[in-house]
C-alpha cells in the first residue's frame, strides 16, 4: 500500500512512525523505483541493480533504540550471529556492484553470503566477497507497484516528464541503490 506517500504521510501505509517499519519502506521504494527504472530504460545501455550489503550494526539505523540495544546489537552481530558487516565492507560490496563485470546485469537485487540474515551461511561461508543474485520479495516483483511509485515520486518532484536517457555508448553505466 503507497497510499501514504501521495499523501505525504511518515510512511508508506499511513502508519504511524516506526523506525523499523521505515527503513523497510523506503528499501522497498528503493528496489521498486530501480525495477521501474529497469522496466522503462531496459534497452538504454544503463545497468539498474539494487543490493544489501548486510547487516551494518554500527550506523546511525538504530539511533532511536536504547542505548543497551545499541551497545549489544553490533556484539551479538560479530560474535553470536556472524552476520556483522562493517560501513568499510559494505562501501566495499557498493562498489563492487558499481564496477564488476560480474554484476554488469540490470534489474538484480544482489547480497552476499555471509554477513546477512541466514546463520548458516554466516557461519559456514568461508567467500563474503562474491556477490550473488537475491531474490525480491513478491512486493519488489509487483511491476504494477512499481510504476504507482515512480508515478508518485513524479507528482511529489512536480515533474511532469521524465524521457529517456540517451543511450550510453561503449561501456554500460550502472545505476546501483543500497
Amino acid at each position: 500500500d503507497l497510499s501514504g506517500l501521495a499523501e505525504g504521510a511518515p510512511l508508506a501505509d499511513k502508519s504511524l512512525f516506526d523506525g523499523a517499519k521505515a527503513y523497510k519502506d523506503s528499501k522497498l521504494c528503493n528496489m521498486l523505483t530501480m525495477r521501474e527504472l529497469e522496466n522503462r530504460y531496459n534497452d538504454s545501455g544503463i545497468i539498474f541493480s539494487s543490493l544489501y550489503p548486510g547487516c551494518i550494526a554500527e550506523t546511525g539505523l538504530f539511533r532511536n533504540h536504547t542505548n543497551v540495544f545499541r551497545f549489544l546489537f553490533p556484539l551479538l552481530q560479530k560474535n553470536l550471529t556472524k552476520g556483522y558487516v562493517s560501513e568499510e565492507e559494505a562501501g566495499e560490496r557498493l562498489a563492487t556492484i558499481a564496477e564488476s563485470e560480474d554484476t554488469a546485469e540490470s534489474g538484480q537485487y544482489w547480497a552476499w553470503r555471509g554477513g546477512g540474515d541466514d546463520l548458516v551461511e554466516n557461519y559456514n561461508t568461508k567467500d563474503r566477497g562474491t556477490p550473488i543474485k537475491n531474490q525480491p520479495s513478491t512486493d519488489v516483483q509487483d511491476d504494477a507497484k512499481a510504476k504507482k511509485l515512480f508515478e508518485i515520486s513524479m507528482d511529489l518532484c512536480n515533474i511532469s516528464e521524465f524521457g529517456a536517457p540517451a543511450p550510453v555508448a561503449a561501456a554500460k553505466s550502472k545505476v546501483s541503490t543500497a
